[in-house]
Order: structure tokens, then C-alpha cells, then sequence
């Protein structure tokens, strides 16, 4: 599973296995009580996607609480859940800010196009592996799902000219931009690769537009973290699944995303995984709040001024 050079995935494997994932993480949250996200699609996109494990955790059939323990993810269904609450409230407010054009970087299983009240006249822009969104649109037909604002699906792989792609689809550079970053920003493109992707976005990007990720990486690399890393793998092996982490993510250094836009004149704020959970009305994150991603992710909100 280790990454090489050109090499591609879809939702059952490699990177893609890791939207199937949180999608899995997301359908769990939306059932509980008081959902902190509510995603009504996560459970038949995982189940279309066929991984047993996630499968069987999105539909309930196993409990989230064994699958974090086992794998060594502690908080994991919370931790997506906070994640993509926060991203929700970040769009919500690009929204009622007057943004009508939104691009979802890597969007995966997102169904953000489909689940959000989005305003009249917006636009969603979708960018992924062509065989990414390939998937998506047709297990969206299926279902009979209709987007909420007008979509637009790019696919292409970020390793191309995406920019020139998202262009040929009718973004319109000229008008400020809600950008959205979920899950890409942490470990799994090399350090010159993440800087690639700001440095595209920055130039696209109008005053007044606005710009959210999560940044770092999912493994970190102390002693510790690392073994976390295998424990998690071992701990997945033993659900059916041969998904390890640390060898989908590029060691070394990665980018500070908040100081690079700062230093390309955003206004950034920066946030951490305990900051996500207090927004969004969990318990707070105990002893999961020394281990990875907590130690090692952080999250940014940003205007292009």
C-alpha cells in the first residue's frame, strides 16, 4: 500500500480506503441522539463502496466504540464528526457572506453538494480522481440524490493542471472563492506537492475569498506516534483490512498551511482538534488529546484581504 510515484486509487483502496473511512465515521455520527453532523448519504455511499469493515460500521452491525478500540483510534467517530461540523459551520458562513463559488479539493465521499442548505445561485465545484467521481456521481443517480446547489464535477488528478481543468468547467477566478481542504493536507502529498496546491489556489483566489483545511499529519513522528501507527495497522488487519496509514503518507517535513497564506496576505485563525470538539458540544477529548491526530493536526480558516 506504500505510495509511488503517478499512483492512482479509488474508495476500496490506498488513500480512497481513508475517505471510506471517515464516510463509515460520518454515517455513525448522524444516527446518534444529538448529531453533531447529520449525513444521510455516508451510510449507502460506504455501502456501495463494499469494504465489510466500514460497511458493517456505518449500518450499525458493528459497535464504534469496539472498532476504535480495536484499532487504537480513540474518539474516531467523534474526531470526523467534529471535523466535518467544523468545515459545515466554515461554509455556512462563506454563505451568508455573500460567497456563491465553492471549490471541494479532493472531495472524496463528501456529499456536501447534496446535504447542505447551500444559498440560491451557488455553485460547487468537486475535484478528485476521475474514477473518484466517477463512482460518486453514479452512486448518487442511484440513489435518485439531488444537489442543493448547482455542482460541477472536475476530475482530474491533482498531480495534473487541475487549475486549467476547474477553469474549463466555468470557475470564474474573478469571483471570491469559498475553498475547502478536507483530509489532503495531512501527510498524504509530499511537502513541495502541498505547496504546489496553495501556490495554485492563491492566484485563483479574489479578494474576499476565503480558504479551510486541516494540516500536518495523521502519523507524526515520534516513537510513540509511530507506534500508534502500527498498532492501528495490526488493529485494522485484524477487521479484514490492509490500510496502514503511515505507509499512505510521505515522511519528512510538511507545510504550516495558516503561515503560508499568512505570508501570501491571508488573514488566518488556527485551530486545534480541542477547539473542534468545544464548537461542536463534545465531552472533551480526555487522554485521546495526547495522541495522534490531536498532537499532530491543526486546523485553519482564512481570507484573502
Amino acid at each position: 500500500m506504500a505510495r509511488t510515484e503517478g499512483d492512482s486509487w479509488d474508495l476500496a483502496n490506498s488513500v480512497g480506503a481513508t475517505a471510506t473511512m471517515v464516510a463509515a465515521a460520518r454515517a455513525v455520527a448522524s444516527k446518534r441522539p444529538q448529531p453533531v453532523v447529520t449525513d444521510d448519504f455516508a451510510e449507502p455511499l460506504v455501502r456501495a463502496v463494499g469494504l465489510d469493515v466500514f460497511t458493517r460500521l456505518a449500518t450499525g452491525e458493528i459497535d464504534a466504540k469496539d472498532v476504535e478500540e480495536s484499532v487504537g483510534f480513540a474518539r474516531m467517530v467523534d474526531t470526523f464528526a467534529a471535523r466535518a461540523r467544523f468545515f459545515d459551520d466554515y461554509l455556512a458562513a462563506a454563505g451568508q457572506s455573500g460567497l456563491r463559488q465553492v471549490v471541494i479539493v479532493a472531495s472524496g465521499l463528501d456529499a456536501r453538494a447534496y446535504r447542505l442548505p447551500w444559498p440560491a445561485e451557488t455553485t460547487v465545484y468537486e475535484i478528485d480522481q476521475p474514477e473518484v467521481i466517477a463512482f460518486k456521481t453514479a452512486a448518487m443517480a442511484e440513489m435518485g440524490a439531488a444537489p442543493t446547489a448547482q455542482l460541477r464535477m472536475v476530475g482530474i488528478d491533482l498531480r495534473e493542471d487541475w487549475p486549467a481543468a476547474l477553469q474549463d468547467a466555468g470557475f470564474d477566478p474573478t469571483h471570491p472563492t469559498a475553498w475547502l481542504a478536507e483530509g489532503v493536507l495531512i501527510g498524504f502529498l509530499p511537502q513541495e506537492a502541498e505547496i504546489r496546491l496553495l501556490d495554485s489556489i492563491i492566484p485563483l483566489s479574489s479578494e474576499g475569498s476565503r480558504f479551510a483545511a486541516d494540516y500536518g499529519t495523521v502519523t507524526g513522528t515520534s516513537e510513540g506516534a509511530q507506534e500508534q501507527a502500527r498498532l492501528m495497522a495490526e488493529g485494522w488487519r485484524r477487521q479484514g483490512l490492509e490500510m496502514d496509514i503511515a505507509g499512505l503518507t510521505y515522511p519528512g517535513e510538511h507545510t504550516d498551511v495558516a503561515a503560508h497564506l499568512h505570508t501570501n496576505g491571508w488573514e488566518t485563525t488556527k485551530y486545534g482538534l480541542t477547539d473542534l470538539f468545544a464548537a461542536a458540544g463534545l465531552p472533551e477529548l480526555g487522554e485521546a488529546e495526547h495522541q495522534v491526530p490531536a498532537t499532530t493536526i491543526n486546523f485553519v480558516r482564512a481570507v484573502r484581504v
